[in-house]
């Protein structure tokens, strides 16, 4: 993988350079990721990212040719510049792990490491862990409304090519059953799916025409476009070139909930009972939950997953929280502005439960509180700069969705409603 070093503030090596003047680079720190707020109205975050996050971190290093752009810029001082020469996280990296779910206060990451190792990790984390959970999120939304239906990301082409990959590889985390990038399925093992668009229609002289190279190239199990002219007539030729066995039609346009019945009555009509409905046009969690009594079979998201239905990034900050001091004792530290004061001290989450259902995230100060049960939120990828290989690649991805299916069935019912609200369950501090 290619450095990336460079893909941070210039800030945080600006920082670098000043506390190695000051001679407190390499104190011991603890920093902590967490959110102050969910998005208005929302009842839970997704954590996603994290599993990604560490690959990236392993390839945070200074080669000669960032360090010469360092030099030739004059971004930090010579004897920075040594010290990034032989940089590698050596630090430990705990959190929540990816599909958990986060609320207000949440100490979903903590970094543990001299604050000269630390620090520069900042820009990094949060441009990921923002990023991938505000997809997450809005996905795992997206999935409840679509209440076990499949449900397929095809966002790439509203997002940039990187993002587009850590889109596809959130929102199936969250619940999306595939995705239309091809990369997100090499490298992350998520199952694609497409067929063809509007142009390949255009291309033809018929509609007729078109269908029928799509089946001979695909099969009659393929998904035909029925809405590139009328809809009706697109669903008659549709089973007259495929057969009864067609596979499925897809409608990106309409009044989609009388549109859909329409559609399913005539298909029954024309024998093809089997042949499954696919819906896209712009749908987002509401439009989904709007559609739950039509007979619809499957749907498309595309805009609105991968920009967070509304919300692009999870507002995740990086605090330093806790310090040592030249005698090597620990000093709790925190931010104490109006409207961003921070808790200092090393954080202990759990998660309590009665009768199974989530009620509590409680978060204790420096020391758990003996005798209080419920369950340990953390787990452990990077220890003393020895990362954890559970956590990567398509396994860690795989691991991730079937830990946020069980972290959603812990959550009260009321949870699940799109509907505006306060958060699930409280966070609290002890």
């Amino acid at each position: 993988m290619r450095s990336t070093a460079l893909l941070t503030d210039r800030y945080e090596l600006t920082m670098l350079d000043a506390a190695m003047g000051s001679g407190r680079h390499e104190r011991q720190g603890v920093f902590e990721v967490f959110a102050r707020h969910l998005p208005a109205g929302r009842r839970y975050g997704v954590v996603a990212g994290t599993g990604r996050l560490v690959e990236l971190i392993e390839a945070f290093r200074f080669g000669d040719e960032e360090l010469a752009w360092l030099r030739e810029h004059e971004i930090v001082r010579p004897a920075a510049i040594d010290w990034l020469a032989d940089y590698r996280f050596r630090g430990t990296l705990t959190g929540y792990r990816e599909g958990e779910l986060y609320f207000p206060g949440s100490p979903i990451l903590r970094v543990d490491g001299t604050f000269a190792d630390a620090v520069v990790l900042e820009t990094l984390i949060l441009s990921v862990l923002n990023h991938d959970s505000a997809v997450a999120s809005a996905a795992s939304r997206m999935a409840n409304a679509a209440e076990g239906r499949p449900i397929a990301e095809m966002g790439s082409r509203r997002t940039g090519e990187a993002s587009a990959v850590a889109a596809a590889r959130a929102a199936f985390i969250a619940g999306f059953s595939a995705t239309s990038n091809l990369e997100a399925g090499r490298t992350w093992g998520i199952p694609t799916m497409g067929t063809a668009a509007h142009a390949f229609t255009l291309l033809h002289d018929s509609e007729e025409e078109a269908f029928a190279a799509q089946v001979a190239a695909l099969g009659p199990g393929t998904t035909l476009l029925v809405d590139t002219y009328d809809i009706t007539t697109g669903v008659e030729t549709a089973v007259r070139v495929a057969g009864p066995g067609l596979g499925a039609v897809r409608i990106d346009s309409g009044d989609l909930p009388v549109v859909v019945a329409q559609v399913r009555a005539q298909l029954d009509a024309l024998g093809a009972t089997g042949t499954r409905i696919t819906v896209t046009n712009d749908l987002d969690e509401y439009s989904i939950a709007a559609l739950r009594a039509a007979p619809v079979d499957a749907f498309g998201v595309g805009t609105s997953v991968v920009t967070g239905s509304g919300h692009p990034a999870a507002g995740m900050v990086f605090k330093l929280v806790a310090r040592t001091d030249d005698e090597g004792r620990w000093v709790a530290v925190a931010k104490q502005s109006t409207g961003k004061a921070t808790v200092g001290g090393r954080k202990i989450p759990i998660r309590r439960t009665a009768d199974g259902v989530a009620v509590e995230e409680t978060v204790f100060v420096d020391e758990p509180a003996a005798g209080v049960e419920g369950r340990a939120l953390e787990t452990t990828f990077i220890e003393d700069g020895a990362y954890a290989p559970e956590h990567l690649g398509p396994a860690g991805v795989a691991a991730a969705r079937e830990h946020h299916r069980a972290a959603i069935a812990e959550l009260p019912p009321d949870a699940l409603r799109l509907s505006r609200g306060d958060p699930a369950i409280p966070t609290v501090y002890v």
